[in-house]
């Protein structure tokens, strides 16, 4: 990751290039006070306030500075991220607020360059703001983890390494982590196991585990964050096309957002007893791959038919958030790439929550729309409940005729969940499908900035 903390930094008045900015609206006032040069360097340009363009005008002697065109109204998160790659390096002050653009400025600057023979060294662009830029960086480390974790293929980023990266975020913050790893999954006297968990990873030559870290003092208000660990998702037995399997290796998203969460949480420190549950698998295929028609026992005695083994990630993690409301948490919130149904209702760029609970989806959305960070709340309609019925067993994990895809995972998830546990889940693409200023192709980070804002809001926290 880059170092952000240096790219950031508090404006004490240090020498650095001045960034004007303007709009399309107030381009022309702008052009009017200048001199005569910069008009005819202006002009030749063609610059005329769009948002992501800018241009360099000449000062006195060497001398220059940079006007950058940014949209109408306060800054948002990615409203400075084409002047951080498009500038010279040096260092920066906005001349005005930077709001939250902060964010952008870092992330244009990161990059993922693990599997490059030769990494192109780049010079740093600093900002200088005005105030503490702590938050700021630390949401872009969590960023760039939630990125980095998703553009490492599968077979680097297995059922193991996912665990691996817990256990570093572990390592840094003082937190304590239980494996539970293929076989030690199953039932046993006195104890439910994680039978789903065991079945949908136990075709792949990684073994499947269930990740448990705990961090904080237990006295304090209980935060549980899920995340979905589907390291590649074949499709099972009801293989995916090719085409569907291209960007499977971000299946594990959901794992690294809620780790991502959590390294934010424990990096505040925030007066928090925090649990993680990430169950990570590989949904492969082999002779002992679970079946459609299978019904598979769950931690919670449910028994659930499969419909479609294409619908695993809802299987692992309702044997998480089995576990999770064994102990009540004050707070439970999981994150998943759970179903191509939400992209199609929502795009790529905005997550689906669902929660019972009206003030925690508020608390989400608002938190979210505060920090350009936008997610929208969708219904968990109970009359969609009748088609996840089985003839044979509790459950069916597929919903029948394929309409409402999104929602109906989410209830399929909502029967595994205490109706005393506060709740939500959150359906995401973990992905830029085409690059855009300070968000290249690849993986995204989403609700990041929603969740931890509504922690601290709903555990009183602020």
């Amino acid at each position: 990751m880059t170092e952000f903390a240096i790219l950031l930094l508090h404006d004490g008045g240090q020498p650095a290039k001045r960034l004007t900015l303007v709009t399309t609206d107030s381009f022309d006032a702008w052009l009017g006070a200048q001199g005569e040069r910069v008009r005819a360097h202006v002009a030749a340009t063609r610059f005329a306030g769009k948002p992501a363009t800018l241009v360099v005008v000449p000062g006195d002697g060497a001398d220059w500075d940079a006007v950058v065109g940014v949209p109408a109204g306060d800054l948002g998160p990615w409203d400075l991220a084409h002047a951080a790659t498009a500038l010279p390096a040096g260092t920066y002050r906005v001349d005005g607020a930077t709001g939250l653009a902060g964010l952008g400025w870092l992330m244009a600057q990161h990059r993922f360059d693990r599997y490059r023979s030769t990494p192109e060294p780049e010079g740093a662009r600093v900002l200088l703001v005005a105030g503490d830029a702590t938050e700021t960086v630390r949401l872009a480390e969590a960023t760039a983890l939630v990125r980095d974790l998703v553009d490492t293929p599968a077979a680097d980023m297995g059922p193991d390494a996912i665990a691996a990266a817990v256990q570093e975020q572990a390592r840094l913050f003082g937190a304590e982590v239980r494996v539970t790893v293929g076989e030690a999954l199953l039932p046993a006297s006195g104890d439910a196991g994680f039978p789903m968990v065991h079945a949908v990873g136990r075709a792949a030559a990684t073994q499947p585990r269930l990740v448990d870290m705990r961090w904080g003092n237990p006295a304090h208000p209980k935060l549980t964050l899920v995340g979905k660990g589907v390291s590649f998702d074949s499709g099972g037995l009801d293989i995916k096309p090719a085409s569907g399997m291209a960007l499977m290796k971000k299946d594990m998203g959901g794992a690294a957002h809620a780790l991502a969460l959590a390294r934010l949480v424990m990096q505040a420190r925030l007066p928090v007893s925090l649990r993680l549950i990430i169950p990570a698998v590989e949904n492969a295929i082999s002779g002992n791959a679970f079946r459609p028609g299978d019904i598979l026992a769950s931690r919670a005695g449910l028994r659930v038919e499969i419909g479609n083994t294409d619908a695993e990630g809802r299987l692992i993690l309702a044997d998480a958030l089995t576990l999770a409301c064994e102990e009540q948490p004050d707070l439970l919130l999981d994150f998943a790439t759970l179903t191509g149904a939400a992209r199609v209702a929502l795009g790529p760029e905005l997550p689906a929550l669902f929660s019972h609970d009206d003030a925690l989806a508020a608390a989400m959305t608002e938190a979210g729309t505060a920090a350009g960070d936008p997610l929208w709340r969708m219904p968990l309609w109970a009359p969609y409940k009748d088609m996840l019925k089985s003839t044979i067993a509790d459950i069916n994990n597929a919903g029948e005729g394929g309409f409402a895809g999104a929602v109906t995972a989410a209830l399929f998830l909502d029967r595994f969940v205490d109706k005393g546990v506060r709740w939500a889940h959150v359906d995401l693409f973990a992905w830029n499908p085409a690059a855009k200023p300070g968000r290249p192709k690849g993986g995204a980070a989403m609700t990041l900035a929603a969740g931890f804002g509504a922690v601290k809001t709903l555990l009183s926290l602020k």
